[in-house]
């Protein structure tokens, strides 16, 4: 490797309430986080900042691949100081052009870096973003979770090895040679392999681990600090608390709030459609975690609805569904750490002049859409790539059924009707929309959030789509449907406007409630 590919390590200072003197952009058709217009005589000037340079790691962590918006939010989250690996223009188009591992590249440099100084420090109290043990939620696929457990000798713990590309863990964000420190919540550094082995037994098919890598342990001996889920990143977790700010009606916020005997949850229930909590995203059956920004854990109903009832316009609730509460418990942590990692920022942070372009921000969040087949089908085709797995929405037709239902061109087809067709033949995924009905439900993403996803290993699910993109149920269509066309084409890309059917859910009044029901 030539020295052309030497990153640098920039240490950027600033005073409280100013700023760093740089803009973090993502520009089209340019690849990497790109340090543009750095100020003449700011901190970032003096620290070894340039026009064009590429970030690929704060504090730390290794950032190339991660969305935008994860990357300025490590920034704003650093306080006054952050440690800034970078690689010049001219540097990062040459190691993209010749194939370099920029993670291995970035690691190398960190590495020997850090022998010669001290790890990033805390600034003003608050939290940087220093190497940290993660939390991966594994769902296990067909008969196993897809990894080896492996000793090594004079080092403590139980290593990850064997990880299969498609696996369960790596979709999870397992790595080979992470080391194991907890099972669902509990340390196991001190376990032997037989029994590690039978605590994922008895986990059945999900199971939490928290995993730490070599950068990770070194940081944390040098810190003397112990590795905990305390201390633990979360953006791998695949199910996350929804933080809902809801305007006061004329008739309240329009939903009932419920505390349950058998395990003091407070729960929404009843929320009324059309209501300020229904257009907020708010939900039956949500559980409540924090009322702005309080927990309310351990307190009991009266006092809960008193805090709602503090604000007198409006009302901020963390809630979490039903799935997201039963993995964090798993974890033995709180919904709570989650929005308090994310909400923890001093008035300086906020004050951070870290540039976003949002016309270039990708969201990377999955969409359902549902529709009722029309006289001319659902309105789109399916289209394959030859050899590589994965279908795509293609010729989605101007104000047909797929297009009102919120579909798009080159969409990436995860689910029909409730089932993850990812791994399915282009023949079957018809099939299976042919087979159904008149109504039916997809999960899609765009290709940029695919690739974001498969990436990062992180495996797409309905769990993870906007709420502001689950489209309503659609009318049923009445009129009387054309004739279908026969099949006759060979090639793999078929106009998908047969029948689909759509997944009805019954839901029924849980069970073991109280009389603590009031109307918000």
């Amino acid at each position: 490797m030539t020295s052309v590919h030497q990153p640098r390590e920039c240490k950027v200072t600033k005073k409280p309430q100013k700023t760093y003197g740089f803009y973090l952009r993502i520009e089209k058709d340019t690849a990497g986080h790109i340090i543009r217009n750095v100020e003449k005589n700011s901190p970032a000037e003096k620290a070894g900042l340039k026009d064009g340079d590429r970030v690929l790691r704060v504090n730390g962590v290794f950032v190339d691949t991660e969305e935008h918006t994860q990357v300025v939010e490590l920034i704003k989250n650093s306080g006054n100081s952050i440690v800034l690996l970078v690689l010049d223009d001219t540097s990062y188009h040459k190691a993209q052009k010749e194939g370099v591992n920029l993670e291995e590249l970035g690691q190398k440099a960190s590495t020997g870096q850090q022998q010669e100084q001290s790890p990033p420090s805390m600034a003003n109290g608050g939290t940087t973003a220093v190497p940290q043990p993660r939390l991966c939620y594994l769902v296990k696929e067909e008969k196993d979770y897809g990894f080896s457990l492996k000793t090594t000798e004079g080092q403590k713990g139980l290593f990850i090895v064997e990880l299969s590309p498609q696996g369960a863990a790596a979709k999870a964000g397992v790595q080979n040679n992470d080391r194991l420190i907890e099972i669902n919540g509990e340390n196991v550094e001190n376990y032997t392999h037989e029994e590690v082995v039978e605590k994922v037994k008895k986990s059945e098919n999900h199971v939490m681990f928290l995993l730490s890598n070599e950068e990770t342990d070194r940081y944390f001996t040098s810190q003397k600090k112990v590795l905990s889920k305390e201390s633990a990143s979360l953006g791998l977790l695949p199910l996350r608390p929804r933080l809902i700010e809801i305007q006061k009606g004329n008739s309240g916020y329009g939903f009932y709030l419920r505390m349950e005997q058998n395990t003091g949850d407070h729960i929404i229930k009843d929320v009324n459609s059309g209501s300020p909590a229904a257009t907020a995203g708010l939900k039956d059956n949500d559980i409540l975690v924090a009322v702005n920004g309080e927990q309310v854990d351990g307190l009991d109903h009266e006092s809960v609805v008193g805090k709602i009832k503090q604000s007198e316009a409006k009302t901020t609730l963390l809630v979490v569904d039903k799935d997201t509460d039963a993995m964090y418990k798993l974890a033995q942590i709180s919904p709570f750490s989650y929005y308090y990692k994310a909400q923890d920022s001093t008035p300086a942070k906020v004050e951070e002049r870290v540039e976003l372009h949002t016309e270039q921000k990708v969201n990377h969040k999955p969409r359902i859409c549902k529709m009722v087949k029309g006289s001319g089908g659902f309105g789109f085709s399916l289209n394959m790539i030859k050899n590589k797995p994965g279908l795509f929405i293609s010729e989605v037709r101007n104000d047909g059924p797929a297009d009102r239902a919120g579909v798009q061109n080159d969409d990436f087809l995860v689910e029909v009707n409730g089932v993850n067709v990812t791994s399915e033949s282009y023949d079957k995924v018809v099939a299976r929309i042919q087979n159904g009905g008149d109504r039916l439900t997809l999960l899609v993403c765009s290709k940029d959030a695919y690739r974001y996803f498969q990436g990062q290993n992180i495996p797409i699910t309905a769990s993870m789509a906007d709420p502001a993109h689950d489209t309503p149920e659609p009318p049923a269509y009445t009129e009387n449907h054309l004739p279908e066309p026969e099949r006759n084409s060979p090639e793999p890309r078929e106009r998908a406007d047969s029948s689909s059917s759509s997944q009805s859910a019954a839901s029924t009044r849980a069970a073991g409630y109280n009389n603590d029901d009031t109307k918000l």
